[in-house]
């Protein structure tokens, strides 16, 4: 049986539930410990310069290769920052989690929402205090930082006087943030309509949403409260928007009390579009809030996980457990599938000593292709829901299927045996502290503990160690992997904001098996070559006629970021062009790896021209703003709109304003407006490449892949997923290389915060 990971780590986990171990819309394994949040990045389509941390022995030459990582730690300060006793001195407010304070929960945001284009990751602890943090230069290695103590929010808001009511309710006690809604607008227009819920003791909801701003990392804005309890409110978990129609959607927010009550708040959010004069339209959202009827009485009984899960074709599912009891519930929908509540009590899967039906939950799954889902127990066990579209069940529809709990628990213990030396007895327990897919099918990533719970000797922290797995429980066939692929370039969304590695771990997690790819690669360069049409042709920009006002340059970055990657032909794109990339480099056929060049170059291509028509259409209806210093930059978008292989419209644009510059400025734009000077030697290097500039005296420099400038500073940003490099945005153009210093320069650099080719994230890695 393979792993693709099998890592220690030297920590404690307090607090096994299904949250424990999540993926992070930018790709990331969020791993929630004692004392620290580890963040753990599999080295998948990221190709920089810096290797990943963690790297096993490479694979054999049949065999699956092993996984890379790149880590790095959330670790807040283990002491408190609110002294409740202090606030209020009623009974009701003692936290015993202030003892000796550790990490509860982790709620990770929609990617894109810093101004770096990333996450946020709010983190409560177990004194009930809520902090945010975002990562700083390098998410994937580098420091995250602490931008707001929400909790201090949370008390400067309160407008009662009621002192025990004000404290509960800045006592939290869940939290959970929504996905991005999908409100069918094409381009995607730039708006965060994500929600931060947090449940608190005083039985109330709060709910926020992320205010980005550029200086600070950006801060939570309160937009409700919704009071719904007198117990405390102890999971929160959101359903997938449904889009009711254009600018229209809704969702619902499951939440659970610790009387063991089961409730929903329907959440509904409008688009409503204000008049404005720029580019693109302006929209401002309503929320509105509506609580439902109970769907679970209260029953003393606590809940252990609260999750949704999505069957395609049907209303999503709400999964929540209580001891030794799994229930289903769903709504009533327009297909013949069930609604209502199904409840399916576990069954013991006997592997060690520890092993009980009523041990928590503390992972869900559900298997895409299967129609199952798949839990896992805190005793190490895991257990398979068939059929869950139709009429759940834990028999399985296929005769020796290894999707059933007995198998796949005696799987777990196997791979358990197999990465433990010493080997294993049935004293000894696999404590499953969190677990997720890895790929929505048949790979599992998990972290558990080996424990004796016969041994009643004491360890201390330093002595506890949890092994991290990433491994297949059974293998997918061709026909399976093909479906993956075509399924990942289908129905293309921006709304969700989520990054191309995050969309593609799967797809490039089957395809580096040494076994299956010569097979697959044809047909896979078949569908990469299926290039969607190219919707950039459809913008049209009004000229800009109020002058150089104030209005301007908001005006030009909202477009500029609606139609760069506002655009879903242009994501697919990216996500090609990502893969192509990879099999390229995997391919040892010179042959076939001549092929996925081919088709990595054609990708390049449409990226390319439908990046230059968007610039060369927001330049052409800002031309009566451009002054001298923009020259260079604009000259450098005409030159390439019309080399050789470009659409015909994009020339005839870019020649349109090239006759409008030469009219209007006193320029060669042949040679003046396009030369720099080398940083080393002071002599001319004309534009010949734009990704390379070399001066007659051989010095050789790397272009911004933005602006197509010689970097020539330190100031640099490099892409996690091709590697290419692009000038840090500023807050002074005259901080920019000499030629490049220009308003629009600054913007674009602004606006472009993930690679225009590939669509990831950038970093700094100095």
């Amino acid at each position: 049986m393979a792993i693709y990971t099998s890592l220690a780590v030297s920590t404690v986990i307090l607090n096994p539930s299904e949250r424990c171990l999540q993926w992070s819309d930018d790709g990331q394994a969020c791993i929630t410990t004692k004392a620290a949040v580890h963040i753990m990045t599999p080295d998948l389509g990221i190709n920089f310069s810096t290797p990943p941390d963690i790297k096993a022995l490479p694979g054999d030459e049949q065999g699956e290769q092993p996984l890379g990582w790149f880590k790095t730690i959330i670790e807040p300060a283990r002491g408190q920052t609110h002294m409740w006793p202090s606030i209020c001195q009623d009974w009701g407010a003692i936290t015993l989690g202030s003892l000796d304070v550790s990490l509860r929960e982790v709620a990770c945001s929609p990617s894109n929402l810093t101004s770096r284009g990333r996450c946020v990751i709010a983190i409560l602890n177990s004194n009930a205090e809520v902090s945010i943090w975002v990562a700083a230069k390098n998410h994937l290695k580098g420091e995250w930082i602490n931008i707001q103590d929400v909790t201090g929010l949370l008390l400067n808001k309160a407008s009662s006087e009621d002192i025990i009511r004000n404290t509960l309710r800045a006592q939290v006690t869940s939290l959970a943030w929504s996905k991005q809604p999908d409100y069918r607008i094409t381009p995607t227009p730039v708006l965060d309509s994500s929600m931060l819920a947090l449940g608190n003791r005083a039985g109330c909801i709060e709910f926020f949403r992320f205010n980005r701003n550029n200086n600070s990392g950006g801060s939570l804005l309160h937009i409700h409260t919704e009071p719904l309890s007198n117990h405390w409110i102890t999971h929160l978990s959101w359903a997938p928007w449904i889009t009711r129609s254009t600018g229209d959607c809704e969702s619902l927010l499951a939440f659970s009390t610790n009387n063991g009550n089961i409730g929903l708040v329907k959440v509904t959010q409008n688009l409503q579009s204000t008049p404005n004069s720029g580019f693109v339209p302006e929209y401002t959202i309503s929320a509105v809030f509506d609580v439902q009827d109970p769907i679970y009485e209260a029953d003393k009984r606590s809940v252990t996980a609260l999750t949704w899960v999505q069957p395609p074709g049907r209303n999503p599912i709400l999964v929540y457990t209580k001891p030794g009891v799994v229930h289903l519930w769903s709504w009533p929908g327009s297909e013949p599938t069930w609604y209502g509540t199904r409840v399916l009590p576990f069954q013991t899967q006997k592997m060690s000593v520890g092993s009980s039906a009523i041990s928590p939950v503390s992972g869900v799954s559900y298997v895409l292709h299967r129609d199952a889902l798949i839990l896992s127990l805190v005793d190490g066990s895991l257990h398979a829901i068939h059929n869950m579209t139709m009429e759940p069940t834990w028999s399985s529809p296929l005769a020796g299927d290894v999707l059933t709990s007995a198998e796949l628990s005696r799987a777990s213990r196997a791979l358990f045996a197999k990465v433990t030396p010493a080997g294993i007895s049935y004293s000894d327990v696999n404590r499953i502290g969190g677990m997720a897919s890895y790929d929505s099918q048949s790979t599992l990533i998990w972290i558990y503990e080996s424990l004796r719970p016969t041994d009643f000797g004491y360890k201390h922290e330093a002595q506890h160690e949890c092994m991290l797995l990433t491994a297949p429980f059974w293998q997918l066939d061709d026909e399976t992997v093909l479906h993956t692929a075509s399924e990942a370039f289908a129905d293309i969304s921006c709304a969700s904001g989520s990054a191309p590695i995050y969309y593609l771990r799967a797809l490039m997690l089957h395809l580096r098996s040494n076994a299956r790819f010569a097979v697959l690669l044809p047909q896979v360069l078949e569908i990469l070559s299926q290039v969607p049409p190219d919707q950039t042709t459809t913008i049209v920009l009004p000229s800009w006629t109020e002058g150089s006002s104030d209005d301007l340059r908001p005006q030009l970055r909202k477009s500029l970021t609606t139609h760069l990657f506002g655009w879903p032909n242009l994501l697919s794109l990216r996500m090609r062009l990502s893969i192509a990339d990879l099999c390229w480099k995997l391919c040892k056929d010179p042959e076939m790896q001549t092929q996925c060049g081919q088709v990595a170059q054609g990708l390049l291509a449409a990226i390319s021209h439908s990046v230059l028509r968007v610039l060369v259409r927001h330049l052409n209806a800002i031309i009566s703003v451009i002054t001298a210093p923009d020259i260079p930059f604009v000259l450098r978008e005409v030159v390439q709109s019309l080399l050789p292989g470009s659409p015909q419209d994009l020339a005839d644009e870019a020649q349109a304003l090239s006759d409008i510059l030469t009219a209007s400025f006193s320029i060669d734009p042949a040679i003046a407006a396009l030369h720099e000077h080398c940083p080393a030697c002071h002599a001319e290097v004309p534009l010949c490449d734009i990704t390379r500039a070399t001066c007659p005296n051989g010095h050789a420099w790397a272009r911004c892949t933005v602006t197509s400038f010689i970097l020539s500073t330190s100031k640099v940003r490099t892409c996690i997923g091709c590697s290419r490099k692009a000038l840090l945005a500023v807050l002074d153009e005259s901080q920019l290389p000499v030629a490049a210093q220009s308003w629009i320069v600054r913007d674009l650099l602004e606006v472009v915060q993930r690679c225009l080719f590939c669509g990831n994230s950038f970093v700094e890695i100095v």
